[in-house]
């Protein structure tokens, strides 16, 4: 039983290791805190387990976009949202306008 313990620590570790070096390969240089991307890779390596605990804590910035949190922009504030109410605003017009010339189309045919 202890070496199957053993044996799946050893396989966590390993497998927490090899996500943190993808992850940092992976991610975009301008998101790495602290010292460049490929320091980052070389602690990771060099480091094991602590230097991948070193990068989720330390290294890798959790914002999102221009610094900015996705979680800080509430709905008003963010553009995407806006465009799309006012998307959504259009096309609702658009139905609408289509529907009244439909109706008027029925209402001509049903009166010759």
């Amino acid at each position: 039983m202890r070496a199957f313990l053993t044996l799946a620590a050893g396989a966590l570790a390993i497998g927490f290791w090899v996500y943190a070096v993808v992850d940092c390969s992976l991610t975009d240089a301008r998101r790495a805190r602290g010292i460049p991307k490929p320091a980052w890779v070389i602690v990771i390596l060099v480091l094991n387990i602590i230097g991948g605990a070193l990068w989720f804590i330390v290294g890798k910035d959790r914002t999102q976009g221009k610094g900015r949190s996705r979680i800080d922009t509430a709905p008003d504030d963010d553009p995407t949202f806006l465009r799309r109410i006012a998307t959504d605003a259009e096309q609702e017009e658009r139905i609408r306008q289509l529907e009244r010339e439909i109706a008027d189309l029925d209402d001509d045919s049903k009166n010759p």
